[in-house]
This record gives structure tokens, C-alpha cells and sequence, in this order.
């Protein structure tokens, strides 16, 4: 079966559905915007940018593309996401070519398979490099394993290498189908009601601790993801007293 849903044939028609089913969603759903002038302000005066979003929102990415960031002006250089190089990912990037949105494939290694590459220095290099010459990076800090909305330091890593500040990206719709996945997979639903919301920007210099940068991210990300649930129409319980994030 494993095999069969890797076939190109399959890949291929996989990556047609996907696309179909994210611009059916983008194009659908009724979306609440909120934190939109800021961030089209970023998009403009920022030679590159880091767009940071979790990856279970992965099949709602494209609504914000599709409705808004696509017309922003400002930017002439590529868009793309960083997408792992396995075959579960091959879909996914061939749904984003057809959004015209460009993939850069790689992602960590894992420890448990030390020999296998996983085209992840290929992948900072090539973000870099896109960065620096003004383009735009849409990365899943918890991603490709988790753990879940938790941000890791590959995200900060590019950012900082390049220059580029990060800007946090959330979505939530209602009602929508969770999986029961490492990372609880949204799948959204046409015809409901949504949020896009647009994270406060975080600069990223390289004087700076790379620690510091993720515990700011992940604060500015729980808070922009929250602030969708909310506007979604989620009962979302507020985080627990004492609990900060630089």
C-alpha cells in the first residue's frame, strides 16, 4: 500500500486533489483577516522574508496565499516552502507548483537514520540563497517530526543566516477534521468559517541568540494561532498563568 500511494502515477494524482481541495478551501471558506497592513508592510519593506506556520494548517497554508499575499505588491523574487524530501512530501510540493508557489525540499536528518540524507544543508543553502535575493520562505518550524508547535531552531537558523525577519502565520477554520497524527492534521471543510491572522514580525540578527529567537517565535506563533482558533469560532482556553515566552 506504501508503495502504491508512492507511485508517480498516484503522487501525481495525489498532488492534483490536494491542490484542488486547497484552492476549493481558499476560495470557500468565510475568512476573518486580522494583522493584515503590518504584515503586507513586512512583505514590502523587507528584501526577504520568512513566513512561519505549523504543520498540521499545512492544507489551509494556501488560503492566505490564494485571497491576499499573492497580490501584495513589493516582491519580484520567488515564493516557496520548505517541504521534507520524503514521499509523503512529494504531493504536497506538486499541490504548491500548481498554486505557483516554488518548493525547496529537505529537512533534518534523523538520528536513527544517521546515512540517510535528507538534503537538509542542500535545503538551508538553497533558502539562504533565495532569501538574500529577495524572495520569500514559507517554513513549519515543528516540521517534518515534531514535536508538535514546537518550534525548532532551523527556522531561526535560515533566518538569521539570511538577514530575514520571521513572520508568524495561523489559520483555523470550523469545523474541520483532526487526524490522529504526530502533529494533529487540520483537514478544513468548504463553506465554514475561518481566520488568517498575521503574527507580530520578529527581526532576526545574528548577534542574537538563537534560543532567544525561537522562544520569541514560538511565543508570537501559540499567540497569532490562538487569536485564529478565537476568531474561528474555537472555545479556546487562555494559557496558564506564569506562562511567558521571551
Amino acid at each position: 500500500m506504501k508503495f502504491l500511494f508512492r507511485s508517480r502515477p498516484v503522487v501525481i494524482l495525489l498532488g492534483f486533489l490536494i491542490w484542488a481541495w486547497m484552492a476549493l478551501i481558499g476560495r470557500t471558506v468565510r475568512w476573518t483577516v486580522e494583522g493584515e497592513p503590518e504584515a503586507r508592510a513586512a512583505w514590502d519593506s523587507f528584501p526577504g522574508i520568512v513566513v512561519a506556520i505549523w504543520h498540521s494548517q499545512i492544507m489551509l497554508i494556501p488560503a492566505g496565499w490564494i485571497k491576499l499575499i499573492r497580490h501584495w505588491p513589493g516582491r519580484t523574487a520567488d515564493v516557496s516552502m520548505l517541504i521534507s524530501m520524503s514521499g509523503d512530501g512529494e504531493p504536497v510540493a506538486r499541490a504548491m507548483r500548481h498554486l505557483g508557489v516554488g518548493t525547496i525540499r529537505g529537512s533534518a536528518g534523523n538520528k536513527k537514520k544517521a546515512n540517510k540524507d535528507k538534503g537538509g544543508a542542500r535545503a538551508v543553502v538553497e533558502a539562504v540563497k533565495l532569501l538574500k535575493s529577495g524572495g520569500a520562505v514559507c517554513i513549519t518550524p515543528d516540521g517534518p517530526r515534531g514535536p508538535n508547535e514546537q518550534v525548532s531552531l532551523g527556522a531561526i537558523l535560515i533566518a538569521q543566516r539570511s538577514g530575514a525577519p520571521i513572520l508568524p502565520y495561523a489559520l483555523a477554520s470550523k469545523p474541520a477534521k483532526r487526524l490522529g497524527s504526530w502533529d494533529q492534521f487540520i483537514i478544513p471543510l468548504p463553506f465554514t468559517k475561518g481566520a488568517i491572522v498575521f503574527g507580530e514580525i520578529l527581526e532576526t540578527p545574528r548577534d542574537a541568540k538563537p534560543e532567544h529567537l525561537r522562544d520569541a517565535l514560538q511565543g508570537r506563533l501559540d499567540a497569532a494561532t490562538r487569536r485564529a482558533q478565537i476568531l474561528a469560532g474555537y472555545d479556546v482556553t487562555p494559557p496558564s498563568a506564569g506562562t511567558s515566552h521571551t
